[in-house]
């Protein structure tokens, strides 16, 4: 999930039983991301940088995804390794989506995902 002080920009749910490599990474990016910033209006954030701040996995950290970013002009923001303080995501934006879901029965994988997008 990627988003901004706006809201969500893109969502993007990993298949069962696929992995995300940074290959994975690197196409949501490049496919899903950066054309859902254009279609959200948000085209400011092509004139200004954007900062993505994600974790410390693998992916993240792959010569192919730091490729895209430096081709996108785009800034990592730090993620201090197994930091005791909860991250931005977990402290605001988590919350703020769970809510309108409080009370809420999903039959399958595929109701939340759609309730959710």
């Amino acid at each position: 999930m990627a988003y901004d002080k706006n809201g969500v920009i893109a969502t993007d749910r990993v298949p069962p039983g696929c992995t995300v490599t940074a290959a994975y990474y690197r196409k949501f990016l490049q496919d899903i991301l950066r054309p859902k910033i254009c279609q959200k209006k948000r085209s400011a954030m092509f004139t200004a940088s954007v900062h993505i701040l994600h974790d410390n996995a693998q992916p993240p950290a792959s010569g192919a995804v730091l490729e895209i970013l430096e081709k996108y002009g785009w800034k990592v923001l730090p993620h201090p390794p197994f930091s005791p303080d909860m991250s931005p995501p977990d402290f605001d934006l988590f919350p703020k989506l769970k809510k309108p879901l409080h009370g809420n029965h999903f039959r399958s994988i595929e109701e939340v995902s759609n309730e959710v997008t």
